[in-house]
């Protein structure tokens, strides 16, 4: 069946579902663009909005809230019979679509002339294909077939007015799981009604690509956009689980898709950002973003006059006097227009640091604050009352790790925070010119150490700190998701760049000095530690992202210490039979854990297994039971 061309008689049912009732701006694009196309809409939305986000849906057609049941399925049931068959038969062909999709990038208008000229009896935007065997066990022909991804799928009179379609929809089982939501619907709705002798087609047509992987949509989105003008994008690529991406792709799809929409469509990438950061356990967000800044330290991409436009602050904590001219020389990076502020606990320190720094161009405040909560409270009291009158800041202090042996070791860390948050003045230049030029980035902080006795620190980033975490997380009301299965992508070193109003909660609960621990403070598992972590948790909850940001200089240190550990890792379970994924080396080293081997035992299967990371770390401990302990040394 053809349409006629010009003739608008077609009806949309489109499903809505958000954890928070939020409609957000993508949305109203996307009905925006849509809705053009159609004659009528329905919205089934799942669950309940309150008046400020119904009225967002409303002025496009009639709004269906439900209880928050069958998924989209039966939500496409339900605007179905809110209809009724006599009625739909009124129209030429309906659409089902959903809010898992972004765009347009193209306008839909496009798509519509396009397939209005095919002879179809239902077709859709993209197709996921073949896979063998069926993972969710829910789909009746025990393998994946070739389908219409249920995210847009158009079905026209031909195939809606016949009974078959009729009972395929008054005969839907219940649905109550993702799983069923794929078997019992997504899967098998083409090959259903292909099998009956029903056509159809995408249009967004990538057969050439099959052989290159089973879903191109979310696996090759800017491919889809760049040479088959696909409209849409799938919101989930931000958030996906990253081990799938890896399994498929080096892991460059997502920024390679948020880099094309930025720069070659005129696409609103900000819409992205607050759906996203409501709902994306943080690492997923940062890994599948690859959100790590790396920077020049000896080219500038900002001049001074420039950067004065943007209103700068550093904030450093003295304590230590051998320390000073250090300090100086961190704080002489930083253009004449950066206000600095020195915090230090005593009054004869706080006159050695002001005859210091007065000699630089810059407003200098040095300021006495109470031996208590450390480079914490310098941050959170200290300045608490000028900090969130700047655009941009910057936050370190003098940094001593006597207890670790040998030395080096310590020095090593203070090193790599130092190195990553002022490494050159052309570096701040352009640390400046990175948060002007992304205002969603709330926070950049150095990596994490994982070098000596701190290599555990890697992949245990909360160590003993998650329970504390989440209380302060729930004191400040936070939005942000917080997992202990998802790391906080947080400045370990407490040294970091940020943008002020992105840690608003943190300045507006008005700490006081006595909400800090008293000293001697632990090494780890204190309130301090716990406020480390939660920085960026703030930032993603006031819809701003957290990133990683290191010098040019740096990187290359970071990326061979990386690959020095997982070639060793790699060639021992290699040598062994494990692989070729790293999950594989992964799971057999979980099954050795699971059979509570002796150590002995346990370390001769670990040879076999990719797990052999925890190993240092054991042996540190006393080679007793392996067991999730860090130490994190300030």
């Amino acid at each position: 069946m053809k349409l006629e061309k010009n003739v608008n008689n077609r009806l949309g049912i489109f499903f809505f579902y958000d954890k928070k009732g939020i409609v957000d701006k993508y949305v109203t694009y996307l009905l925006d663009d849509l809705t053009q196309n159609l004659k009528d809409l329905i919205i089934v939305v799942n669950g309940q909005l309150n008046q400020e986000n119904l009225s967002l849906l409303e002025p496009y057609g009639k709004v269906i809230q439900r209880e928050n049941k069958g998924f989209d399925v039966w939500a496409y049931k339900a605007g179905i019979e809110s209809v009724g068959w006599d009625k739909l038969n009124q129209y030429d062909e309906f659409i089902m679509f959903n809010n898992t999709i972004m765009g347009p990038v193209y306008p839909f208008k496009e798509t519509f002339d396009k397939m209005d000229e095919q002879d179809l009896d239902f077709w859709g935007l993209t197709k996921f294909f073949e896979i063998d065997g069926d993972p969710f066990g829910t789909v009746k022909y025990g393998y994946v077939p070739d389908h219409i991804q249920s995210h847009f799928i158009t079905v026209r009179k031909s195939l809606f007015e016949t009974q078959a379609f009729r009972e395929y929809w008054q005969n839907m089982p219940m649905i109550t799981s993702y799983g069923e939501a794929i078997g019992f619907h997504e899967a098998i709705f083409t090959k259903t009604f292909s099998d009956l002798g029903f056509t159809y087609d995408v249009s967004v047509n990538v057969d050439a690509l099959r052989d290159m992987n089973t879903y191109p949509l979310m696996m090759m989105p800017t491919k889809l956009l760049s040479d088959y003008r696909c409209p849409i994008f799938k919101k989930r690529s931000f958030f996906h689980m990253p081990s799938d991406f890896l399994r498929n792709t080096t892991g460059q799809q997502t920024s390679e898709l948020y880099d094309y929409l930025r720069n070659e469509t005129s696409y609103d990438v900000d819409m992205i950002w607050d759906p996203v950061l409501r709902i994306a356990p943080m690492w997923d967000l940062v890994k599948n973003l690859n959100l790590e800044y790396t920077l020049p330290s000896d080219v500038a991409k900002m001049t001074e006059a420039e950067a004065a436009k943007q209103k700068t602050v550093f904030v450093m904590h003295c304590y230590f006097e051998d320390l000073i001219d250090e300090s100086f020389a961190l704080a002489a990076k930083f253009p004449e227009s950066t206000d600095i502020f020195i915090t230090t606990n005593s009054a004869e320190k706080q006159a050695l640091l002001a005859d210091k720094f007065n000699a630089l161009p810059n407003k200098v405040d040095v300021r006495v604050i109470a031996n208590r909560g450390r480079d914490v409270s310098s941050l959170m009291v200290g300045v608490k009352d000028v900090i969130l009158n700047y655009d941009i800041a910057c936050f370190a202090h003098d940094k001593k790790t006597a207890q670790i042996n040998p030395g080096t070791v310590g020095e090593s860390f203070a090193y790599k925070c130092f190195e990553n948050v002022a490494s050159s003045s052309d570096y701040v230049l352009n640390a400046i010119d990175l948060f002007a030029k992304n205002p969603r980035l709330g926070i950049a902080s150095p990596p994490e150490p994982n070098h000596g006795v701190m290599y555990s620190t890697l992949g245990f980033e909360w160590g003993p700190n998650f329970p504390l975490t989440k209380e302060v997380h729930q004191e400040l009301n936070l939005h942000s998701p917080i997992s202990v299965d998802s790391p906080p992508v947080a400045p370990l070193g407490t040294m970091f760049w940020f943008r002020p109003k992105a840690l608003k909660p943190l300045f507006y609960r008005d700490y006081e000095y006595e909400d800090f621990p008293a000293e001697p403070n632990g090494i780890d598992g204190t309130y301090l530690h716990a406020i480390e972590r939660i920085y960026p948790y703030v930032a993603q909850s006031e819809g701003y992202y957290p990133a990683l940001m290191m010098s040019d200089k740096f990187s290359a240190v970071e990326y061979l210490n990386l690959k020095f550990y997982l070639r060793q890792f790699n060639q021992i379970s290699g040598n062994n039979g494990s692989g070729p994924y790293w999950e594989e080396m992964v799971h057999c080293g979980i099954e050795s854990f699971n059979h509570n081997m002796t150590i002995p035992k346990l370390f001769k299967r670990l040879t076999k297994k990719i797990l052999i990371v925890l190993l240092p770390q054991n042996l540190i401990i006393g080679l007793g039971k392996i067991k999730r302990k860090v130490r994190r040394i300030k």
